[in-house]
């Protein structure tokens, strides 16, 4: 892949790291240490992956849990791997059930939850493709949560924000005790600064590591879940815990001007991203201009109308994705976009919250990986005694028994966290991502095409000012956006506002190797991010 190193295109006191060794890069410093003392030890690049995951789970509980899903595309041995670690809706639950208390999946409390995968991908991944223990890969992170940790920066606004609304929404319903007594100081956010200590979390991690992840669904902690769903109004029954495992599957992928990129397929949403870039394939973007956006803003507004409508737990899609890929769709995908913007529903295939990390090590295995409790904390539940964040991804369940993502017993739902990864032909370049929910196809979309057709590098293409759409014509753009490349997207027809900051527009990390064997790496400056390397 060609880029310059040194051209700083814009606003950034980052430059690109690179090493030989290894690379460990994610959203949190203590996260990307905890990764780079497993390179060190003699672990390979999944077993950095592990290590950093399950740290993240301590570091950044605003984003991401033991009760998270993840979802992995790992480089091993010259083939690339697909993990979906997503969970299903409870086995008891129905979407009658739920109408008799909401008009529409709830956000928080126990009906949005979903069996969480996290766990069991981490000892999935060890046991397939590790060289180190599933308890050496999870020391870093039982040491952090039980020795405590300080607060970052942009940690302690999650903090305030998270807890802000909860104090708003929850503070007088029982169900929500645990998390105020494990993620607040009594009752007040933590800062900047302050220490955290999460000794609940770390008996967890502990039990979880020396019995490879059967305490958690099968044994004393899956008892405590359903103890407390029993309880409090869950729908969880043991055998849904007891049952679930993870799926390896073939990722998906489209050519794009000369690289292959890669996703996991539905019930992911990294199909969106594809179906942009497959659009977009036939045109030639010589810059970041008016022209250059005006097409990125139509085919993600066309990509998502078809996401939305179709994606699901591919057992109930009713079509074949791999048709929302074909070349013929890109083609009427690419007709749909004019000049001047516009609104678009789902067109028919022809017929026949969030964290991110990414390693690599001096063997040239890599792997992109990605874990969410969805909406910040999730839930709100928290298992007492135990200290699991358990995520809400069930939310986006419809209760339409129209529509394909409509709630059933088992279904896994639309799913918004992505792990992307960039090839060449059969030529390894490297893992990328980008977090945010809806923003993850978006960030996806900008930074591939930052790296390919434009020839950033790493770094740059991180930084490089993004933009959101929103819904219908509406998008919201950083507050370093070109000012005459908005108002020439607003004469074609595009409802443009600036947001007040960068929090919204997603989290990036990036690693590329080349051809020497050189890890080139770029780390997101939108938040407490941070490369560890040797």
């Amino acid at each position: 892949m060609r880029f310059d190193e040194l051209k700083q295109d814009y606003p950034s006191n980052r430059y690109c790291i690179t090493a030989r060794e290894g690379v460990v890069a994610t959203g949190s410093n203590l996260a990307s240490a905890a990764g780079l003392e497993i390179l060190k030890k003699g672990g390979n690049a999944i077993d950095a992956a592990i290590a950093t995951a399950a740290a993240l789970t301590v570091v950044e509980p605003t984003a991401n849990g033991i009760g998270s899903d993840a979802f992995a595309l790992v480089y091993v041995k010259d083939k690339l791997y697909g993990l979906n670690a997503s969970g299903y809706a409870p086995s008891k639950i129905s979407a009658k059930e739920v109408l008799k208390n909401h008009d529409t999946m709830p956000k928080h409390g126990w009906t949005p939850i979903t069996v969480p995968g996290a766990p069991k991908a981490w000892c999935e991944l060890s046991k397939r493709f590790g060289k180190l223990s599933l308890e050496e890969c999870l020391a870093p992170a039982i040491r952090y949560a039980y020795d405590g940790y300080p607060l970052s920066p942009m940690l302690g606004k999650m903090f305030l924000a998270s807890t802000k609304r909860f104090k708003e929404e929850f503070k007088d319903d029982s169900k929500f005790k645990e998390w105020f007594k494990v993620f607040t100081k009594d009752g007040e956010p933590y800062k900047f600064g302050e220490m955290i200590y999460l000794k609940d979390h770390a008996k967890t991690l502990d039990l979880i590591a020396k019995t490879k992840g059967e305490a958690f669904y099968k044994g004393e902690i899956a008892e405590a879940i359903l103890r407390q769903s029993t309880r409090d109004g869950g729908y969880f029954s043991l055998d849904d815990l007891k049952n679930y495992e993870v799926s390896w599957v073939e990722p998906i992928s489209v050519k794009y001007h000369g690289y292959d990129v890669y996703e996991i397929p539905p019930n992911g949403q990294g199909i969106v991203a594809l179906m942009a870039l497959n659009a977009l394939k036939g045109s030639n973007f010589q810059s970041r201009d008016e022209n250059t956006f005006h097409h990125q803003f139509e085919a993600i507004k066309l990509a998502f109308a078809n996401a939305m409508h179709y994606v699901s737990d591919p057992r109930y899609m009713g079509i074949d994705y791999h048709d929302l890929l074909s070349d013929e769709y890109a083609k009427m995908m690419a007709e749909k976009i004019k000049d001047q913007a516009g609104i678009y529903s789902h067109i028919e295939p022809p017929k026949s919250g969030t964290v991110y990390l990414c390693t690599a090590d001096k063997e040239g295995n890599m792997v992109s990986y990605i874990q969410s409790n969805y909406m910040g904390f999730g839930s709100g539940i928290v298992i007492e005694g135990y200290g699991v964040a358990m995520q809400n991804r069930g939310a986006d369940f419809s209760l339409d028994e129209h529509h394909y993502n409509f709630l059933r017993p088992l279904k896994k739902t639309y799913h918004t966290i992505i792990p992307g990864f960039l090839m060449e032909g059969d030529k390894p370049i490297g893992p990328f991502g980008v977090m945010g929910g809806y923003m993850q196809p978006q960030g996806h979309l900008q930074v591939v095409m930052n790296l390919i057709d434009f020839h950033m590098n790493p770094q740059m293409a991180l930084d490089a000012p993004r933009w959101q759409w929103v819904k219908e014509d509406q998008f919201i753009v950083e507050p370093d956006f070109d000012k005459k490349i908005v108002e020439e997207l607003k004469k074609r027809g595009h409802k443009i506002t600036y947001a007040k900051d960068r929090v919204s527009f997603g989290r990036g990390q990036i690693i590329l190797r080349l051809d020497n064997g050189v890890y080139v790496a770029g780390c997101e400056s939108r938040t407490d991010s941070n490369i560890a390397c040797y």
